[in-house]
């Protein structure tokens, strides 16, 4: 039986309170037809699925407005690209602004920014200058299995020393001139960066992916670059601060020069010795700053 609303208001409830300043919330009844003024009536079904609309309107509102408290980008990341992968937000579709995720997550818009341009190097995002971020993909985002940002920098020694040695052999066999010119150039770059450890370590890491490139192997290029994804981290961060100086960057230098002298010469397991004794230091220098 159809109910009679006699005053069909169509401001903001003043009653109807909630804990964010920044969304006021009202129902709106929509009939089916339209309202020819007061007295207009409304059949039950209406009237709840009037109610269900809003409440799953109030639901996504809440979910993309409301404040929630996290520090790090990185964690940032990891909740948009969980968004992504679970179609929150559809393929092509336009992220909020900066601002707003900014008040969404609690931090600032650089932080914000920086997670964004994670998932833009995860070819997740598509950032436009002066129009925003825009999904990319949400299968690569399904693609995600491995939870890169919880990922421990010792962890990712450990699987660098299962990887990157047999890497040394397989440029031995297949490295060209002008993987040789490339890598003399990237040496000389980071022997010239010892007191920059911001600069050192992502020429090192260019370092050690163009040592794989040398290889011609596609399949370990994509694996080297999901392992290079975890420097990305807070953690790789505040690890770099604290192993990277002057003394240990000078070693690492003679390492990779030794690395880049072994394979030019042809000589497999020489070439993979010395990036083991590498990977060792590097394991060294990351036990010691994880006990500070």
């Amino acid at each position: 039986m159809p109910c009679k609303i006699s005053d069909l208001q169509r401001d903001p409830d003043p009653t109807l309170k909630f804990t964010r300043e920044s969304v006021q919330h009202q129902i709106y009844l929509k009939p089916t037809k339209p309202a020819t003024g007061v007295g207009q009536k409304f059949s039950i079904l209406e009237i709840v699925s009037a109610l269900v609309y809003n409440w799953f309107k109030f639901r996504r509102d809440c979910m993309t407005d409301s404040p929630i408290r996290r520090t790090g980008s990185s964690e940032i990341a990891s909740i948009l690209r969980g968004e992504i992968a679970d179609k929150t937000w559809s393929e092509y579709e336009r992220l909020p602004p900066e601002r707003k995720l900014a008040v969404r997550f609690g931090v600032s818009r650089s932080t914000v920014r920086e997670a964004l341009s994670k998932l833009e190097d995860e070819n997740l995002l598509e950032i436009r200058r002066s129009s925003g971020s825009f999904v990319l993909s949400a299968r690569q985002a399904n693609a995600q299995d491995l939870p890169f940002d919880s990922i421990r920098p010792l962890e990712l020694i450990d699987a660098r020393f299962a990887f990157e040695p047999h890497i040394c052999r397989l440029a031995v066999l297949n490295a060209r001139r002008t993987d040789f010119d490339d890598l003399d150039h990237l040496l000389e770059s980071m022997e010239n960066e010892v007191n920059d450890r911001i600069s050192f370590s992502e020429l090192d890491a260019e370092f050690h992916t163009r040592l794989v490139e040398a290889t011609g192997n596609q399949l370990l290029l994509w694996v080297a670059k999901q392992m290079n994804s975890v420097r990305k981290q807070d953690e790789w961060t505040r690890m770099r601060h604290l192993t990277l100086e002057p003394g240990i960057i000078v070693q690492y230098n003679a390492q990779h020069r030794r690395i880049v002298d072994a394979i030019r010469s042809r000589d497999p397991e020489g070439a993979a010795a010395v990036m083991k004794e590498h990977l060792e230091t590097a394991r060294l220098s990351l036990t010691r700053a994880a006990a500070t």
